[in-house]
């Protein structure tokens, strides 16, 4: 998988999240795959529903 779209948030934008929290879902060809978060902290959301996105791209930051 080289790219996807971000289908939906799972959590507000400013939400606590922890460690292992399903945090969005992404549409890749044939499948929907929900993303964990990969730390606990404030949930800052930068990227759009609907948009494509390349791995590795930074779509929210953790503080």
């Amino acid at each position: 998988m080289n790219e996807g779209i971000l289908a939906e948030w799972l959590v507000a934008d400013g939400a606590e999240v922890s460690e292992g929290q399903p945090l969005y879902a992404l549409e890749a060809d044939k499948s929907t795959n929900e993303v964990e978060s990969p730390a606990s902290g404030k949930l800052k959301i930068i990227g759009e529903v609907g948009e494509t996105y390349e791995v590795g791209d930074v779509i929210a930051e953790i503080g």
